[in-house]
């Protein structure tokens, strides 16, 4: 861009005069005072507008003032994810098969809620189509 000249490109007139908010003319009739946000102030403060009228009684059942017995959380309740991705080929399926089976035998509380299989590219040394098994638990 060593050939580029504005001077060419035209709508550079004016450009040593002052921006006019600057020589010190006020034609534009804007206010240049700061604007009073609501901050501190030394101002009293405005009344606050009147609350809007509250609603008559309604005759509702009265409830029993007992405490209900909580109830205990559901045990069907997924409480963690575990995800296995191997490479697809045979010798890394095996793998992956006693890798998930040692980890079921190393966690006997865990009882699996679901379970999803996918397939899709995994970012290592370089990108290789995996098989990814997510369980939920």
């Amino acid at each position: 861009m060593d050939n580029f000249d504005s001077d060419k490109l035209g709508g550079n007139e004016g450009l040593d005069k002052p921006i006019p908010f600057d020589d010190g003319s006020d034609e534009t009739n804007v206010s240049h005072s700061p604007l009073n946000l609501g901050g501190s102030t030394t101002e009293p403060a405005k009344p606050a507008a009147k609350e809007p009228s509250k609603p008559t009684a309604v005759n509702r059942p009265q409830m029993d003032t007992k405490e209900a017995p909580q109830e205990a959380a559901s045990s069907n309740r997924v409480t963690g994810v575990r995800t296995f991705f191997t490479k697809l080929h045979p010798g890394a399926i095996n793998f992956l098969d006693e890798q998930i089976t040692d980890w079921l035998k190393k966690n006997p509380d865990i009882n699996i809620r679901r379970t999803n299989i996918t397939t899709g590219e995994i970012q290592a040394k370089k990108t290789e189509p995996n098989i990814i098994i997510t369980v939920w638990y």
